[in-house]
């Protein structure tokens, strides 16, 4: 009973089957074969419109290489201070811009309001000594699980363009979040005022597949470059591009968020049931953040179960977690099986049973 990640798990057959059929033959290097061609325009049909895709292996190239083409090496780059970029990527944005800062706001449960960055935007000095903030990165779905609805993204996209940021969204679980929001890509991208996306597929059923899309097509002119430059353009491409058809053929994407998503509100549901446990933050997507007593954590361990301990550090406004008690971090899968889901469960239960004397 592994949710320690979304990925931990292997790909799915539509991805593996795809790769098989990519395997035949010769084919153009460097990302000038038929099947990324054939992904680019998949791609622009997904979005319902033209957008530049670049396509890269692993979501830390997707967003230390989106976030240089628009934020400069003097310039700052907003997020929430427990975002992936800024406390999961080793430096890699700050690397790749070549000097610019990530600068960390707070936020309930990994999300930043509106208010919250007009608030903070306000407070910046405007002196030539201080870095211009020149783009917000926000996650999606966020690292404590919470989906961004459109309308949320559009607000902070309007701030944003008043004080001239680009508006970044790492979707490393964007498919779960769309699942969740019932709302197309357009909807949940571009047209609430999205300029750059990493679109993630490796947590999802890929084996290491990722893009970044731009919707800005001023903010695409450097990025073939830097790709290059970093080391991203795979060579044998093709491979990148046939694990992303595989993935949104039949929108088997999207049947594996939902799935994951399912699977999550089932171990919630379960969770909840239980004395002594409630959760931090709503389950929207497919990650469950339960506050557990200590003894559970621990029976649940000695059982077997692998799962991480999670920061409590954007709790709602009074929730605390108390001495004898462990926030946890429980993350569901396109291939978690609903028999992993009550199994745990049913441990779990086991674990408020009194222990037979003999």
């Amino acid at each position: 009973m592994n949710f320690a990640s979304d990925n931990v798990m292997g790909a799915s057959a539509p991805v593996l089957d795809a790769l098989v059929r990519a395997n035949q033959g010769a084919l153009p290097a460097y990302g000038n074969d038929a099947v990324t061609k054939r992904i680019e325009e998949r791609l622009c049909e997904l979005f319902e419109r033209p957008v530049d895709v670049f396509l890269v292996a692993t979501g830390t190239a997707a967003n230390a290489l989106a976030l240089p083409a628009a934020v400069p090496p003097y310039g700052l780059c907003l997020c929430h201070r427990e975002a992936h970029i800024m406390e999961d990527e080793c430096g890699a944005p700050e690397f790749y811009t070549h000097g610019a800062k990530l600068a960390g706001l707070d936020g309930v449960g990994a999300k930043i309001t509106a208010a919250d960055l007009e608030a903070h935007l306000a407070g910046l000095g405007r002196h030539v000594k201080q870095m211009p903030p020149k783009a917000l990165s926000i996650s999606q779905a966020s690292e404590c699980g919470l989906v961004y609805a459109p309308d949320e993204v559009a607000a902070l996209a309007a701030i944003g363009r008043a004080h001239g940021l680009a508006l970044h969204m790492d979707g490393a679980r964007f498919a779960n979040a769309l699942a969740a929001l019932g709302r197309s890509p357009a909807e949940a991208t571009w047209k609430a005022g999205v300029d750059l996306l990493s679109f993630g597929a490796t947590k999802n059923g890929c084996l290491a597949a990722e893009a970044v899309i731009v919707f800005r097509p001023d903010l695409a002119d450097s990025l073939a470059y830097r790709r290059k430059r970093a080391g991203h353009l795979l060579s044998k491409g093709r491979f990148l591009a046939a694990q992303l058809e595989g993935y949104l053929a039949e929108d088997h994407w999207l049947g594996n968020a939902r799935h994951a998503n399912a699977m999550a509100q089932r171990l919630a549901a379960g969770l909840i049931a239980l004395p002594g446990v409630r959760l931090a933050w709503p389950c929207q997507a497919n990650e469950v953040f339960p506050i557990i007593p200590r003894p559970l954590d621990q029976a649940l361990r000695e059982a077997g179960s692998i799962y991480h301990p999670w920061s409590s550090r954007s709790l709602p406004h009074g929730e605390t977690v108390g001495d004898g008690e462990v926030l946890v971090r429980l993350v569901t899968s396109f291939a978690t099986a609903p028999s992993d889901v009550d199994r745990f469960l049913g441990m779990a239960r086991q674990a408020f049973r009194p222990r037979s004397t003999g």
